[in-house]
């Protein structure tokens, strides 16, 4: 059975050497490459298709949060991660939108990053504490949802901003197709779908498939023809 592929991308080169070094000598994982800028990092994610992509924010000719995005741009099952030394409430909910699934600052170990990658590969969110403080505040901090039947605030979005494929699996889902069926239909594996489908519970705000439906139809974006 194949490793699980990561593709670091890291600037600074002791980081990047000591980072790669980790992920490279863990007999579960193998290390696709560990570039140095965002037309390096965005290149190889197209080219090594990699199975976690895990990515600074301040690069020299870009930025981290731009090489995630590129990841639903480019129509790949990858999972992004940061690693970082930003852990401000804004950059961190930035990244997060842009379709981070792990976000750990710089203070830990080497040994941590491999925990944290295999956590990620395991349907895991890996965050640092730190930076769940920072959410865990933003949550506490955040007015009450409006009772029923009263309309949403005006600056609220109704339903989420879906890529095509992602829309094509949410649509499959509300019909009630399971993963490998789905994965036929639009010729990927269902390890594609599984990591498809996690996109869309994070951009949902859901934790199961019921959920999703629900929430796919009540927001229109999958309407059942009658």
């Amino acid at each position: 059975m194949a490793l699980p592929r990561i593709l670091l991308v890291e600037d600074e080169e002791h980081t990047r050497a000591r980072l790669a070094r980790a992920l490279s000598g863990d007999s579960r994982l193998a290390l696709a490459g560990a570039e140095a800028t965002f037309a390096a990092g965005r290149a190889a994610l197209e080219r090594e298709r990699p199975d976690v992509l895990i990515t600074d924010l301040e690069l020299p000719d870009g930025s981290g949060i731009d090489l995630i995005r590129a990841i639903d741009e480019l129509d790949l099952p990858t999972l992004g991660m940061v690693i970082t030394v930003f852990g401000d409430e804004k950059t961190v909910i930035a990244a997060l939108e842009a379709g981070a699934l792990g976000y750990l600052l710089k203070d830990g170990s080497a040994d941590y990053l491999v925990r944290s990658t295999l956590e990620l590969l395991q349907n895991g969110s890996p965050i640092s504490p730190a930076i769940a403080r920072h959410l865990l505040r933003r949550l506490r901090d955040a007015p009450p949802p409006a009772e029923e039947g009263t309309a949403p605030a005006a600056h609220e979005e109704e339903a989420p901003s879906l890529s095509d494929r992602e829309r094509e699996v949410l649509d499959f889902l509300v019909k009630g197709f399971t993963y490998a069926e789905i994965a036929g239909f639009l010729s990927v594996t269902p390890h594609t779908v599984a990591t498809h489908v996690r996109r869309l519970y994070r951009k949902l705000a859901v934790r199961s498939r019921a959920e999703a439906v629900y929430e796919a139809l009540a927001t229109g974006l999958v309407r059942v023809e009658k």
